[in-house]
């Protein structure tokens, strides 16, 4: 049975940065504050676990080297003692938990969400479906089956990263899924502020409230800060210091009808932003404008949508044999059409 009226949370700090160890402590610190407050689904920004690689946007790629062994020595891998742990302080508070990290699998590295259940298995491991600009430096890429929204107690469930919420066809593909309850997992809004209006916390901040506007669905939108001790250790030029910024926090909650739910907190402030959501609202703002629904026009506009998952290498299932096989690779798993038409 699904739970219509519940506490949400976002995490607005700063990362323990590029200390996995640390990190997990401090992550399953708030765990256990948002556990106390009778929190039912917590949210954290992107790449919290170990913090958001800001180097790449502050000099040559010669120069951010220096980090790039630390970075993947402390991005956390599935299954790992990490994982564990933070799946024990799930269970424990018994949440549903939305974790950014930088995901470590063999050599590549991956912008990750990891969704939490209440007992501490997890629904999913997504991945940011395109790196952003500089982050393709470090980041690869994920694929369709990650642009999904879950069945789970507390309503259907999806998350993005960052500017994933610019992307018209990706925000369309997930309202398509009749998503409820939405998590926006942001670095933090301090680089480059007053200098590039579009890194700033004005339109970050609205791409949040348009996403819960446009899918008629609450938005949890978690921000990170950046601290003096990142800034000592990433700026070593007066230049560098100029284009980061500490703080940065911009943390907020908004209803299906775009208004905020929660009063947000001071942008250099450490906490979880806390906001009463009821899913029944909802209907209120679908009555109005349903853009999968009934304020759709599919005779004129459709999306194409591939969600199968697209791995590196592919082998026939045992008693097939390898034409079958390149068929199926053709027209979908099964045989499937490839791509999926949504009206």
């Amino acid at each position: 049975m699904v739970n219509t009226a519940y506490k949400v949370g976002a995490v607005q700090a700063a990362p323990e940065f590029l200390n996995l160890e640390k990190g997990v402590e401090k992550a399953i610190s708030l765990i256990d504050e948002a556990g106390r407050n009778g929190v039912k689904l917590l949210a954290f920004p992107e790449a919290w676990l170990p913090g958001y690689p800001w180097w790449i946007w502050l000099g040559s790629p010669a120069w951010g080297m220096q980090f790039v062994g630390r970075y993947h020595e402390n991005s956390i891998e599935a299954d790992s003692p990490e994982d564990r742990a933070i799946s024990e302080a799930v269970k424990r508070n018994g949440l549903h938990l939305v974790l950014g990290v930088s995901e470590r699998a063999g050599g590549s590295l991956y912008l990750a969400q990891w969704i939490y259940a209440p007992d501490g298995s997890v629904i999913a491991r997504r991945r940011k479906l395109k790196p952003t600009h500089v982050e393709r430096t470090v980041y690869g890429e994920g694929d369709g089956s990650h642009i999904r929204v879950f069945e789970t107690d507390i309503g259907k469930l999806g998350a993005l990263c960052c500017w994933e919420h610019l992307q018209p066809l990706v925000k369309y593909a997930m309202f398509s899924q009749h998503e409820q309850v939405h998590v926006a997992s942001w670095p933090s809004f301090s680089l480059y502020r007053g200098a590039a209006y579009a890194l700033g916390p004005e339109l970050n901040t609205a791409a949040s409230q348009m996403y819960a506007a446009e899918g008629q669905c609450f938005v949890v939108a978690s921000c990170a800060t950046v601290s003096d001790e990142m800034i000592e250790m990433l700026c070593d030029s007066e230049d560098k210091r100029q284009l980061l910024l500490s703080g940065g926090g911009f943390a907020g909650i908004f209803g299906p009808d775009g208004a905020p739910v929660a009063e947000p907190m001071k942008e250099n402030e450490e906490g979880i932003l806390m906001a009463d959501i009821d899913l029944s609202m909802i209907a209120y703002a679908k009555s109005a404008a349903d853009p999968v629904g009934h304020y759709s026009r599919p005779d004129v506009f459709r999306l194409m949508f591939n969600d199968r998952p697209n791995a590196v290498v592919a082998t026939p299932a045992a008693g097939q044999d390898q034409s079958d096989f390149e068929d199926e690779e053709e027209s979908g798993a099964g045989g499937k059409p490839a791509l999926k038409v949504l009206s």
